[in-house]
């Protein structure tokens, strides 16, 4: 009985780790607005960084077909070749300090474990309906989740069994995280909409966040509630995960032409978000209402991924500019 206690009091903890439900528990943000940039090795549209337990960053390399990690320790990159045709998008690493990467250029989920700091042998998990798969979360006990933009589909993988199910949706699944109570919510960036996947039943609700919202990222808060960047209209959206509704909506600091991509969510429940068309990266606290904006030091940046790692420290990768950027 004790031991089915501990087991449930930790659930919720680990659902929610990394604000968009990576396996670092995210520290809580004091940024003194020191930013510092790295050039990665082969900036070919590098995107979505991922703390892995151990401290250090992985990033997917897309246009150049590469799995890249950054040692903050020692500030060195290593790069490594994926399977031809990978094209990676999202990725994310487990307890195991296993690598997952969705191949969005071949329609399958590749694993890549790690012994001794170097990457054992590859295997590519082929999805039902092939497609783009996109943004990929992990629940922190044995499932995957990952978009599947082209084929309107939200994947579930289970590491114990290899199972891959398949929810069918609509409108271009995107950006997703999971809630306290393991339910699964996505962004449907062309339908102006944010859905839910009820994890017990399969069923999928819907939230309509209106015309020209143009929703991208979302990210599971400690309180469970969720927080939704609106790329079109300059917006970020506040939600009850349990009452499953709308709680409030912030105008972001640049306005309707900022263009929010990327959101992530620290340890204390503070919101980062980064306006891709100002170069600017934004922290709201809630309790207060008030955005700290932070202006970053290349132009034309490329953000649109972003997370905390256990110090509280704000890793982004700049798609355009080639740049692993942190903020502290």
């Amino acid at each position: 009985m004790l031991k089915r206690f501990l087991l449930c009091a930790l659930l919720p903890a680990l659902a929610v780790a990394g604000g968009s439900n990576y396996t670092v528990a995210p520290g809580v943000s004091r940024p003194a607005g020191k930013i510092r940039e790295w050039n990665v090795p082969t900036p070919k549209f590098a995107r979505d960084p991922a703390p892995a337990p151990d401290g250090r960053i992985y990033i997917a390399v897309m246009a150049g077909n590469r799995l890249a990690r950054f040692d903050p320790a020692t500030e060195r990159f290593e790069e490594w070749e994926l399977p031809a045709g990978t094209r990676p998008h999202g990725l994310v690493v487990d307890e195991r300090g296993t690598v997952w990467m969705t191949g969005n250029g071949n329609g399958t989920l590749l694993e890549i474990p790690f012994s001794n700091g170097q990457p054992q042998a590859m295997k590519a998990h082929p999805t039902p309906s092939g497609g783009t798969p996109h943004t990929i979360v992990f629940d922190g006990r044995d499932t995957l989740w990952f978009t599947n933009q082209s084929a309107n589909k939200v994947t579930r993988y289970q590491r114990g069994s290899g199972r891959m199910e398949e929810f069918s949706t609509r409108d271009g699944p995107y950006g997703l995280a999971i809630d306290r109570d393991g339910n699964v919510w996505f962004c449907q960036a062309s339908g102006q909409r944010v859905g839910r996947i009820d994890v017990r039943s399969g069923k999928i609700t819907e939230i309509d966040l209106g015309a020209g919202s143009l929703p991208r990222r979302i990210a599971a808060a400690p309180d469970n509630t969720l927080w939704v960047v609106r790329y079109g209209d300059g917006k970020l959206t506040h939600i009850d995960a349990a009452r499953q509704s709308i709680m409030k909506t912030y105008a972001m600091p640049a306005g309707p032409q900022g263009n929010p991509y990327a959101v992530t969510v620290d340890g204390a429940g503070k919101v980062w978000a980064n306006e891709i068309s100002v170069d600017t990266v934004s922290l709201l606290d809630p309790l207060t209402g008030k955005f700290q904006v932070f202006s970053l030091p290349t132009s034309n940046e490329g953000i649109r991924k972003m997370i905390v790692d256990a110090k509280g420290r704000l890793w982004y990768m700049g798609s355009h500019s080639g740049k692993l950027g942190v903020v502290q």
